[in-house]
C-alpha cells in the first residue's frame, strides 16, 4: 500500500479545517492557501469527502466546509478509504484459490500486514491527529 498524494493531502487540509474552523464554515480557498495546495485538486479531495459523509458544505457568502462529525468519531482510516479505496497491501482479486502457495502467502503474510495497518489507521482518529499537532506546536523552542 502507497498512500497518494490525495490521501495525504486530504489529511492534511482536513487537520486544518479542524484547526481553523472555530465553530464556522472554511472557504476551501483559505485550506488551499495554507497547506499550498492547489484549490482545484482540494475541490475534488472535499468532494469525495463530502459524498462520504464526512465533510459537509455551506454555499454563498458565509459558505464554506465544515467537519460533519466530531473529530473524534472519524478515523485516520475512514479518510483514507474514501480517498484511497481499498487499502490493501496486494490485491484482493488474485485467484489464490488455484494455488496453494500463493493462498499460504497471502494469508500468513499480506492479510497479517493488511490487519496491522488497519489497527494502526483505525485506532487514529482526527481528534488524536489534532491534539497530537497542537502539543507538537507548543514545544518548539524558539531562540533569538
Amino acid at each position: 500500500m502507497k498512500v497518494s498524494t490525495k490521501g495525504r493531502y486530504g489529511l492534511r487540509a482536513i487537520i486544518d479545517l479542524i484547526l481553523n474552523s472555530n465553530g464556522q464554515n472554511v472557504p476551501l480557498v483559505t485550506i488551499a492557501e495554507r497547506q499550498d495546495i492547489s484549490k482545484n485538486y482540494l475541490e475534488q479531495v472535499f468532494s469525495s469527502l463530502r459524498n462520504a459523509g464526512i465533510v459537509s458544505s455551506t454555499k454563498g457568502a458565509q459558505g464554506g466546509y465544515y467537519l460533519a462529525d466530531k473529530p473524534s468519531n472519524i478515523t485516520v482510516g475512514d479518510v483514507l478509504r474514501v480517498l484511497e479505496g481499498d487499502l490493501s497491501v496486494v490485491s484482493s482479486d488474485l485467484d489464490i484459490q488455484e494455488n496453494p502457495i500463493e493462498d499460504c502467502i497471502h494469508r500468513y503474510v499480506w492479510d497479517k500486514v493488511d490487519s496491522k495497518v488497519y489497527e494502526i489507521i483505525d485506532g487514529i482518529t482526527l481528534e488524536d491527529l489534532v491534539n497530537e499537532y497542537k502539543d507538537a506546536s507548543n514545544n518548539f523552542m524558539y531562540y533569538i
